[in-house]
């Protein structure tokens, strides 16, 4: 019986003995497994910042795809609105000399008929610049705007209110909201 015990002894040591060697490879295993582990998660990390910042990126992007967008929307608005601003610039000093021209009086039949039909083109060349959104300033009898008037003299006056413009040197004209002349005016002081 005692061989038994002792056998029965001998088996519980060595089987302690593999418990013990599978106990410290199970946690070897463990610290070998926890670098994988933490670089998995330093991989993790890397990935998702990286992912973000290219998320970030894809978002400014298309905002500033949006404003572009936008933008060119606005300009294209802009260029459509104003559209004949530069010839009606252009047009303006022929105007003046239309007006010039009609200042002046024959006493001739044949001019009073030339006259008359410069007038016509006048107003026929008005009217397609009204069409086009091209208006003359108001401006004798309108309190003075230093946004669509320009004032050259400055007079007293007893019939006129202060800062009232008393007298249109040359007329100013706008394109819808935009001025592109100024009238020149005499202002009351």
């Amino acid at each position: 019986m005692v061989t038994d015990v002792n056998k029965e002894q001998q088996i519980d040591q060595e089987e302690n003995i593999e418990l013990t060697d599978d106990v410290e490879e199970v946690e070897q295993e463990l610290v070998d497994d926890q670098p994988e582990e933490a670089d998995a998660e330093q991989k993790y990390q890397q990935l998702e910042t990286a992912k973000n910042e290219l998320y970030d990126k894809y978002l400014r992007l298309q905002a500033e795809y949006d404003n572009y967008r936008k933008r060119t929307q606005r300009e294209k608005a802009a260029d459509l609105t104003y559209k004949s601003q530069q010839l009606a610039t252009e047009l303006l000093p022929v105007l003046d000399n239309f007006e010039r021209a009609l200042q002046t009086t024959g006493e001739d039949e044949s001019v009073k008929s030339f006259i008359d039909g410069m007038e016509m083109i006048y107003r026929h060349l008005l009217s397609v610049l009204e069409s086009e959104g091209i208006e003359i300033i108001p401006a004798v009898g309108e309190e003075f705007d230093p946004t669509i008037h320009q004032a050259v003299v400055q007079v007293e006056d007893d019939q006129y209110e202060s800062n009232i413009v008393v007298e249109e040197l040359q007329k100013g004209y706008r394109l819808k909201d935009r001025v592109l002349r100024p009238a020149m005016v005499k202002v009351n002081q």
